[in-house]
């Protein structure tokens, strides 16, 4: 067996006393021009016609503003309640047909208001983008926005569970690296260092290092020569032969370094591109970078880094969104200015955001515009019917008072023309 079905209370804000003593003030009104009318009529019934033929004007004026005050007061209460409590038929119109006039409600909201032709003759008498555009430049505002950005990052990564992602993330980089050859990259690689110029500056650098280190470990190198150096042999003799040597090479390091033309670079350059063509048409190349790829992927150290790129990139980038002086809050604030910038002045740009602000909104309203529909008729279902009149009566009961007090003073002037007129026939 069903429950009971359930009410939604309306909002608080339609409960506004000053509605309420207006509607109240009005009622008082209406009431007391009937009152008034009803004393005058007993007045004149009370005085007779002998007392003057005026008694029979004030009389029937009287008589049908009360006539007029009771049929409109049955007609507005009618739609809110049954007068004086009676089951009279036809009346409590809104509490009874509640439901219907939801369902009502949200049929004529989808059929003139929530359609593709509404929206459209509306939107082309909106510069979208220039208000987009002005919203964006306003002073402070993409410092406020990119605040708001960085706080929403940081709410988000919070519902982000770290040990549910951390090896999702290192599954997923670890398969698109294995899933990758790594011979074209390689050769890629090798091709744009080499085109560059590149890979003359790291054999320099590599040759300065080389020279450096050389010098630096003079004595060693020497120790070493003595030691390996036959018993025999005069000190004096090992140190000519070695400063000989030591020399040469620190003079053909100095050579290569300092001559851009050096038959070794040129020889380097060569071996380099000559490289990288096996790459690109030697399988077994391939394989073998395949295989130092796949020993480097399984080494414990990268997995550790696969496995820690999710929390590092995280940490990172909700820090820097924090930071109100980071390098990404500025670039943020750069693009949001940009962008405005962008929306006020580029014809491109701001027709692009009208038409497709058009066309979404068409979308969405064709999509969605039921949906709306449905929700009216729902919601205004579920409320409390009592206090959905009173609610409706509170926001429009002031201005039906008027027909009440419209229906007294129209009542009487028409009961006097009627008895005016009869008097005149007669």
């Amino acid at each position: 067996m069903p429950g009971p079905q359930l009410t939604t209370p309306l909002v608080e804000s339609l409960d506004d006393p000053q509605r309420a003593r207006d509607l109240a003030k009005m009622k008082r009104l209406a009431t007391g021009l009937f009152v008034l009318a009803a004393l005058v009529f007993l007045g004149c019934v009370l005085l007779g016609e002998e007392t003057g033929t005026w008694v029979g004007y004030v009389r029937a004026t009287a008589e049908a503003s009360m006539v007029g005050a009771l049929a409109d007061w049955f007609a507005v209460t009618a739609l809110f309640r049954h007068p004086l409590r009676l089951p009279i038929p036809h009346t409590a119109i809104i509490p009874r047909k509640k439901d219907q006039i939801g369902t009502s409600l949200g049929t004529f909201v989808r059929e003139n208001f929530l359609t593709r032709a509404v929206l459209d003759e509306r939107l082309s008498t909106v510069d979208v983008p220039g208000r987009l555009g002005a919203f964006l430049a306003a002073p402070g505002r993409a410092e406020r926005l990119a605040g708001d950005a960085g706080a929403a990052l940081g709410g988000l990564t919070d519902l982000l569970k770290d040990d549910e992602l951390q090896p999702a993330v290192a599954a997923l980089v670890d398969r698109k690296l294995r899933e990758t050859p790594a011979a074209p990259a390689v050769a890629r690689g090798i091709e744009l260092v080499v085109d560059g110029d590149r890979h003359q500056e790291v054999l320099s650098a590599a040759l300065t290092g080389l020279a450096n280190f050389l010098a630096d470990n003079r004595l060693v190198f020497r120790t070493r020569l003595g030691d390996a150096s036959p018993v025999w042999v005069p000190d004096w003799v090992d140190d000519r032969v070695f400063d000989r040597v030591f020399d040469l090479l620190q003079g053909f390091l100095a050579e290569v370094g300092e001559d851009p033309r050096h038959e070794l670079r040129r020889s380097y350059d060569k071996r380099l591109r000559a490289y990288v063509h096996t790459l690109r048409t030697d399988p077994e190349a391939a394989a073998r970078v395949e295989r130092f790829k796949e020993e480097l992927l399984d080494h414990p150290a990268v997995r550790t880094w696969s496995g820690s790129l999710w929390t590092t990139a995280k940490n990172a980038v909700v820090t820097a969104a924090a930071d109100p002086d980071s390098e990404l809050r500025a670039r943020v604030v750069g693009l949001i200015r940009s962008g405005a910038q962008l929306l006020q002045t580029d014809p491109t740009v701001r027709e692009l955001v009208q038409r497709q602000t058009q066309r979404a909104a068409g979308y969405a309203v064709e999509r969605f515009s039921g949906d709306v529909a449905d929700l009216v008729g729902v919601t205004v279902a579920r409320w409390d019917t009592e206090e959905t009149s009173r609610r409706i009566e509170l926001q429009v009961g002031r201005d039906l008072q008027w027909i009440r007090v419209n229906g007294t003073v129209v009542g009487g002037l028409a009961g006097l023309v009627i008895y005016t007129v009869a008097q005149l026939l007669g």
